[in-house]
């Protein structure tokens, strides 16, 4: 059996997929290459290039191959430009998403893992945040997202078809055997920007609003190592092979870091300093987003292994510094 990897080439998804492949998974990779990467496909796994909402391809790919899971990645993740593009991102991760789920329909794939975030919460009177939190995305990215678990959840309502919908906090670090990592350009990841001022890449830091109601008015958020992420998916696959119900989970550590305080970890971590720049809030961005983990322990029986902030910053660092030594990718 096969396990369908859409968006492979990109950060987190290339990392569930070196983790499917270090179980010895067969793996099939869909990805654009819009900001994946093709160096990251190990030997073994197959890469097809194209757009995840190309029906035409999708029933190529789940005709030529019987599939026993489909693992979503692909879409657009940046919350601020969705607030420029709404029609963009509705078309990237809620249109396309739903063209995936059909060809899963017709083609009678049983299970679908879902990438989704904990944008779908928006901004929460209670922290920290439970899968029976309100769901009030405050930007496209959440809504486009919460749209998508909504098609999920009533598609397998109808049809003989399981999901587990992963709701991503802050996912940063990079794989500890050095094979994988943020390797975006012009990323907005918080701990990937930072790495990139102390490596050179970039000359100063922006922390986006110093007036929130946080201890010291930065913006507080779960980091999740995307190694204990991509570990989630497995968990989450293995839960829905032992024929048991999906459902959404959140996925995160249960506690949260200032930016200021990532910002000092880094520089300690790193031995350098950064130049760090203050300026006005970004639109779409909660003062405090922090996760309660305790469904996705419970249930998919998921222990995280790398819950500690200067392994994170580590193991981005590392990654980094690796970057500027290749070609340019």
């Amino acid at each position: 059996m096969t396990v369908l990897v859409t968006g492979g080439c990109g950060y987190i998804g290339s990392h569930t997929m070196l983790a499917l492949r270090d179980r010895s998974e067969d793996v099939i990779v869909l990805d654009n290459l819009s900001t994946g990467f093709e160096t990251v496909i190990p030997e073994g796994v197959t890469l097809v290039r194209g757009d995840v909402g190309d029906g035409l391809l999708l029933d190529r790919i789940m005709s030529e191959t019987r599939l026993d899971a489909v693992v979503h990645f692909a879409g657009s993740i940046v919350v601020p430009e969705s607030v420029a593009d709404p029609l963009g991102y509705y078309l990237n991760n809620t249109v396309n998403s739903r063209e995936l789920i059909a060809a899963c329909i017709r083609h009678k794939v049983p299970r679908f893992i879902f990438s989704s975030t904990a944008a779908v919460y928006g901004t929460p009177d209670v922290v920290p945040v439970s899968e029976t939190s309100p769901l009030a995305p405050i930007s496209p990215y959440g809504s486009s997202k919460l749209m998508t678990e909504t098609m999920l959840r009533d598609t397998a309502n109808a049809h003989d078809f399981d999901y587990v919908a992963l709701r991503y906090f802050n996912v940063a670090g990079a794989d500890p055997r050095g094979r994988a990592g943020q390797s975006t350009a012009r990323a907005t990841h918080l701990i990937k920007v930072a790495v990139e001022a102390v490596t050179g890449a970039r000359n100063h830091v922006d922390v986006f609003g110093s007036d929130y109601d946080t201890p010291d008015g930065t913006g507080v958020r779960d980091y999740i190592h995307v190694t204990d992420l991509a570990a989630a998916h497995l968990a989450a696959l293995d839960h829905l092979r032992s024929g048991n119900g999906g459902g959404v989970f959140n996925c995160g550590y249960g506690h949260g870091y200032s930016v200021m305080q990532v910002l000092e970890t880094v520089q300690k971590v790193a031995g350098r300093s950064i130049e760090i720049r203050h300026t006005d809030r970004r639109a779409g961005d909660p003062a405090e987003l922090v996760s309660d983990p305790s469904k996705i322990k419970s249930t998919l029986a998921w222990t995280p292994s790398l819950d500690d902030l200067a392994t994170i910053v580590g193991d981005a660092l590392r990654w980094e510094e690796r970057l500027r030594q290749m070609p340019p990718r």
